[in-house]
Parts: structure tokens; sequence; C-alpha cells
């Protein structure tokens, strides 16, 4: 399974940008998240969606600005990200976990395959 991911780029505190992940292969049994990794920290858990009634959860400080939503007759998934703060500047990561987890689904390593990342930079 391949993750493609885009829409990435530079955008300006309070902007909007809206990320997509490309899934080679049907995915609609697998939980899907969006992690991020910012230079000199660890890889951190963002949002993420279940296969099953579609079920979101999110981080805490993305809550609220972030939205994720998944089309799995595309195999997408997608990430909107409104009212954008520097603090969210980072390598934004495609996640699918094939066996379609419930739980720990915050948990990088529940995730067994991943994009290469696209980079978000926002400015102030």
């Amino acid at each position: 399974v391949h993750l493609v991911e885009s829409g990435g780029g530079v955008a300006q505190a309070g902007d909007s940008l809206r990320l997509s992940c490309y899934a080679s292969e049907h995915l609609s049994k697998s939980t899907m998240g969006w992690f991020r990794q910012a230079p000199g920290k660890e890889r951190e858990f963002v949002a993420t969606i279940l296969w099953s009634g579609g079920s979101t959860f999110y981080a805490d400080s993305v809550k609220g600005r972030f939205t994720i939503s998944r089309d799995d007759a595309k195999n997408t998934v997608d990430l909107q990200m409104s009212s954008l703060k520097p603090e969210d500047t980072a390598v934004y990561y495609c996640a699918a976990d094939s066996r379609g987890s419930y739980f720990y689904v915050e948990s990088a390593s529940t995730y067994d395959y991943w994009g290469q990342g696209t980079q978000v930079t926002v400015s102030s």
C-alpha cells in the first residue's frame, strides 16, 4: 500500500490549507490518521477517522480547527486545516492501519502504512 500526501505549502497565521492523502489500494476497512513532526520534535498524533461509522478523534491542539474526512470510493483521506498557527508548522504524514483498530489510534505504532509526508509552514 502506498500513501501519497499532497496539499502542503506555506500559509500565514489564520489561513486554511487542505491536505489530501491518496491510497494505492482500497482501505475502506482501515483506520486512517494524520500525524505531524516538527523539527527537533517527535512525531505526534493529529487526527484519525475510523472505518466503521466514521468516528473521528483529534489532538487537543487542533480540535475545533482541523477536520478529517475520508472518501473510500476515491481512496482518499483529507485534513482540512483552518485558523492555522505558527505552531502547526511541521511535516504532515498520512497513515493507515489495515487492521481497522478502534483502540490506541493516537499511537503511531498502531499504523502499518505511512506516506512520505508533506511540509506545512505557517508564518506569523
